[in-house]
């Protein structure tokens, strides 16, 4: 596993931004999903607990609640992602809320196993209603993962979270966040996938929404999208034309689970269809 320099991954990033090219990130839940989306060209890989759950065949959701120690998990999965991963930036999954952890400390060991990177999740971001206020009332909030950002960016990671919101993205912008990924929600499709879900139009205008917010901050920042309504390269490719400010897609759902069900199914139907 190959180690990347912040500043260098930027440097390819703002170029790749400066020429009109998409930067396209992915999550990878297992090895042989690491390896085949870098053999496809992806720009980067992040592993997080909700990876193991979904390549698991159970929803990622399973992510949020209480079925695994979030950050161990991905130290675990780090043992069989990172040495098959030759020449793309891999990222960790980082539970911001964690009231276990030495945040400076979990970092530092996520760098010496090799990560490039962090992101947030899982996220407060995800929950909302009468449960989200009883999180942030009882010091479980969305701003400890802003915390968690601002820490890894001084540590000189590369800092890629999730926002949910125009103020969320201000503040990720304010931490020092280099990639912002605007979410819409639980992927849509396949067996496992989330049923309801904003149309693409109305993620168009968010994402917009919340990039101009971030942009007010510091003008560098990158933008991506990810989930939701967002599960195909056609969605992806609708959604970028229409936007002013998106940069790139990140997929997670769309890139290994829906793939791999839509594959391993047919190529049963194949096998089953011999005469």
């Amino acid at each position: 596993m190959p180690s990347f320099n912040r500043k260098d991954l930027m440097a390819r990033f703002q170029d790749m931004v400066a020429r009109g090219q998409p930067i396209i990130g992915g999550g990878a839940g297992t090895g042989i999903s690491a390896k085949c989306e870098e053999a496809g060209g992806i720009d980067l890989i992040v592993i997080y607990n909700s990876g193991r759950y979904r390549m698991a065949g159970r929803a990622s959701s399973a992510g949020l609640l209480a079925y695994g120690n979030a950050n161990q998990i991905v130290q675990e999965m780090a043992l069989e992602v990172l040495p098959v991963v030759k020449r793309t930036p891999v990222l960790a999954g980082v539970n911001g809320t964690d009231p276990f952890v030495i945040m400076p400390k979990l970092l530092r060991e996520l760098k010496e196993l090799g990560f490039s990177g962090v992101q947030n999740f899982p996220t407060v971001g995800l929950i909302d209603g009468t449960f989200r206020v009883s999180l942030e009332e009882t010091g479980i909030t969305y701003g400890s993962e802003v915390d968690m950002i601002r820490q890894a960016h001084e540590m000189d990671m590369l800092t890629t979270p999730y926002v949910f919101s125009a103020d969320e993205a201000v503040a990720m912008a304010e931490a020092g966040a280099d990639i912002i990924v605007a979410h819409m929600g639980v992927t849509v499709g396949g067996t496992i996938g989330a049923e309801s879900a904003k149309s693409l139009d109305e993620s168009v205008r968010l994402i917009d929404d919340w990039a101009e917010a971030a942009r007010r901050v510091r003008r560098d920042i990158i933008i991506l999208c990810h989930g939701g309504p967002i599960a195909t390269p056609e969605d992806a490719t609708y959604v970028m034309k229409l936007s002013e400010h998106c940069n790139g897609f990140y997929g997670a759902s769309s890139m290994e689970r829906l793939p791999t069900e839509i594959a391993l199914t047919e190529q049963i139907r194949r096998f089953k269809a011999i005469a």
